[in-house]
């Protein structure tokens, strides 16, 4: 008898999302639950996305911009880029999956690295697509020596993230370059830059600097993180025109909700929002760093909007503990650390209850 499904998608484990506040209140009898869990911008979006999205609720019965044309122009403003070389897509995890489908075929490998962003290899795997993982190394940072050597004919896709997520680790311009000088025409690489604006390093590579030197370059980044705009999926990638043609072919139509086109618009205008965002993340990062590795904690310097948090125990237990005292976190045993904790950095008063609530959980 035939199966249900293939092998690979019988196998496949489902990303399992943050516990929401409203589940974890009606579970556990809580009230004034925190959620530290998701790097969700804990001031929400801009008030001039708000507006914008209020806006365009009252058109809902109408279809959104299939080419969500004025969106990718006021992208293309704003990176100083062409509008053909800017692709949007229903957050970066439809960009991903659409490189995977329009780019890969049962033949090829993609190249990972062990550890990091879980996501690549769900989808992978939901596509029947071959994968080779390489171990972090020390200070739970990239080994992009050894990703570099892992190269081979058959290497059609190299997925990077920087800074990583779960971990916050970043790697340098020269690492990157370096890595670069080995990577075939013909194997595409991914640069997930999903928490670029939250980066202060002056050895940060950015990806933009690349791609017109580069056709096989991809750069991906969201709205759902600095910008508050994590609810309406919306990301977007810079590469080559020839490469968003072919991925324009392979996108389901409609895409983009006509609220998610004008909430980016609006988002990409209010500079001080961001940079209001990016200074309090400055602030939580360092306080929670400290304070953590005052509790015992092995935390390395975050690059992202949270921190990696390693127990040098079971996760799951602690995380457990912390929910009864109210506050959400995230384990990511899927991602290969069953003993660490990913907590997002939030408003001052939450990160000082988290610090307070895990001293009472590790005793």
């Amino acid at each position: 008898m035939r199966p249900l499904v293939p092998e690979y998608i019988e196998t496949l484990k489902p990303y399992v999302p943050g516990k929401p506040i409203e589940e974890t209140e009606r579970e556990y009898g809580l009230t004034n639950v925190i959620k530290l869990a998701s790097n969700e911008n804990p001031l929400g979006p801009s008030p001039l996305a708000r507006d914008a999205m209020e806006d365009a609720a009252s058109k809902v019965h109408l279809y959104p911009d299939g080419s969500s044309y004025y969106l990718v122009r006021a992208l293309a403003q704003f990176l100083q880029v062409e509008p053909g070389e800017v692709f949007v897509g229903h957050g970066s995890n439809e960009i991903i999956e659409l490189v995977i489908r329009t780019f890969t075929t049962p033949d090829d490998e993609v190249l990972l690295s062990a550890g990091s962003f879980m996501m690549y290899k769900v989808a992978l795997q939901s596509h029947g697509r071959k994968f080779v993982e390489v171990p972090m190394k020390s200070g739970f940072r990239y080994d992009l020596e050894a990703m570099a050597k892992r190269l081979t004919p058959k290497t059609r896709v190299v997925f990077l993230a920087n800074p990583d997520n779960p971990t916050g680790t970043a790697f340098s311009r020269a690492e990157l370059e370096t890595f670069f000088s080995h990577v075939s025409s013909e194997t595409f690489v991914v640069l997930d830059e999903a928490y670029f604006e939250y980066v202060d390093w002056s050895e940060y590579p950015n990806g933009m600097n690349y791609f017109r030197a580069m056709p096989n370059l991809i750069v991906l980044r969201t709205f759902s993180k600095i910008y508050g705009l994590a609810g309406v999926r919306l990301g977007y990638g810079i590469m080559q025109n020839k490469l968003v043609g072919y991925l324009n072919r392979t996108r389901m139509p409609f895409n983009l909700s006509s609220i998610a086109q004008a909430a980016g618009i609006a988002a990409l205008g209010d500079v001080e929002h961001v940079r209001t965002t990016r200074e309090m993340t400055w602030r939580g990062l360092r306080y929670l760093e400290n304070e953590l590795r005052r509790l015992g904690c092995d935390v390395p310097r975050s690059y992202a909007n949270f921190v990696f948090v390693d127990l040098k125990r079971p996760a799951q237990p602690v995380y457990e503990g912390l929910l009864r005292k109210g506050v959400i976190t995230r384990p990511v045993p899927g991602s290969g650390w069953p003993n660490a904790l990913r907590i997002s950095s939030g408003l001052q008063t939450h990160n000082e209850r988290l610090v307070k609530a895990l001293g009472e959980v590790l005793g």
